[in-house]
């Protein structure tokens, strides 16, 4: 149920996302979910790909600051309400959420979720019969 999800911190120059997209897209390596962060001097790029670990040894060889980070995919029903009942298990279970981006599919809507502890939130989640994506399928995505 764990993923990794690769980190990126780029400057904020024009053609620097541009750059990062073509060293994977050369390496044949696809996106199955990403996020940007940015603030006035660098921005963060939190993405998940099917082989995180080529995709760290391509990025670092052409000069990127890379790290991985553990997060897990939840599935929630794509509707009103579908998200609040899953992080309102979280809260009740007093489970911290350090930050999340989410992207719809066939199967509902997908949210990333990194915490401090992915353990708990993968027990809490699990025993609240919530649906969470294991690693291989959201690489397949």
């Amino acid at each position: 149920m764990i993923i990794k999800q690769l980190s990126v911190f780029l400057q904020n120059k024009t053609g620097r996302l541009t750059e990062l997209t073509r060293s994977l897209s050369e390496n044949n390596i696809n996106m199955t979910a990403f996020s940007i962060a940015d603030t006035a001097d660098f921005g963060i790029v939190r993405f998940i790909v099917p082989q995180p670990e080529v995709a760290v040894r391509v990025l670092k060889e052409k000069g990127f600051s890379v790290n991985t980070t553990d997060v897990v995919c939840l599935v929630v029903p794509n509707e009103p309400g579908g998200l609040y009942r899953a992080l309102q298990v979280l809260s009740d279970n007093e489970v911290p959420v350090e930050y999340m981006y989410a992207f719809a599919s066939e199967n509902g809507a997908s949210v990333v979720i990194r915490s401090l502890s992915c353990d708990k939130v993968i027990e809490v989640l699990q025993a609240n019969e919530l649906q969470l994506m294991r690693a291989s399928e959201i690489y397949k995505l």
